[in-house]
């Protein structure tokens, strides 16, 4: 039989077996922090508020960006 399916598969399962041993073990840990959940929620909803506000003015840039540059350089773009 050849031997190099059995060290795949074998380190297959070690490796597999470690993530799944150490995801479980953070899902525990996590279950019992007694942090204060309010204030942790908050901050998630104001970190993901400032990133769709950065990326929506990011997009708007992007957009007259192109617009301007388009313009420049001789398209015809009349805004609606």
């Amino acid at each position: 039989m050849d031997w190099v399916p059995i060290v795949f598969v074998t380190f297959k399962v070690l490796v597999l077996g470690t993530g799944m041993f150490f995801a479980i073990k953070w899902h525990y840990d996590q279950g019992k922090k007694d942090k204060d959940k309010e204030k942790e929620k908050r901050a998630v909803l104001r970190a993901a508020g400032q990133v769709a506000v950065v990326f929506v003015l990011a997009l708007a840039g992007l957009g007259v960006f192109a617009f301007a540059l388009l313009r420049t350089l001789g398209n015809d773009l009349p805004l609606p």
